[in-house]
C-alpha cells in the first residue's frame, strides 16, 4: 500500500505529471526542467525529489549536472502502470502539447545547453 500511496502523492501535482510528461522520450537535465515549467530552481528539486521518491524517475550526475529520465522497468508493474497510465490519461492536453513544442526548441547536445 505504501508504494501505492506514493505514487498517487507524487502524481497529484500539475507540475510533476508534466515533468513525467516531458520525459516521456527523453532525459532532461534539471536546467531543462527549470526552464520549461518556468519554476525556482528550489521548487522544481523538489518536485523532483517527489518523483524520485515515489521511484517514477532515475536521476544520474554528469559533473555538476543532475539529468533525469523514467524509471526503467525495474520490475515494479505497479510504477510502469502508473506512468503508462499517465502518459495516455494526458496525451491531448494542450498544455502537454505546448511542453513538447517547448521541447523540440531544447538542445538534447549536453555542449549546446545553458545550464550554468
Amino acid at each position: 500500500m505504501l508504494d501505492f500511496m506514493n505514487i498517487t502523492r507524487a502524481l497529484s501535482d500539475e507540475n510533476r505529471v508534466r515533468i513525467v510528461a516531458a520525459l516521456q522520450d527523453r532525459e532532461l537535465c534539471v536546467c531543462q526542467i527549470i526552464d520549461m515549467l518556468q519554476l525556482s530552481p528550489s521548487t522544481v528539486s523538489k518536485h523532483l525529489s517527489i518523483l524520485r521518491n515515489a521511484r517514477l524517475l532515475i536521476g544520474r550526475k554528469e559533473g555538476r549536472w543532475m539529468h533525469y529520465r523514467l524509471c526503467d522497468d525495474d520490475g515494479r508493474p505497479m510504477v510502469s502502470d502508473a506512468i503508462a497510465w499517465v502518459l495516455r490519461s494526458i496525451a491531448a492536453d494542450p498544455q502537454i502539447q505546448r511542453d513538447r513544442d517547448y521541447l523540440k526548441t531544447v538542445p538534447t547536445d549536453p555542449a549546446a545547453m545553458r545550464c550554468g
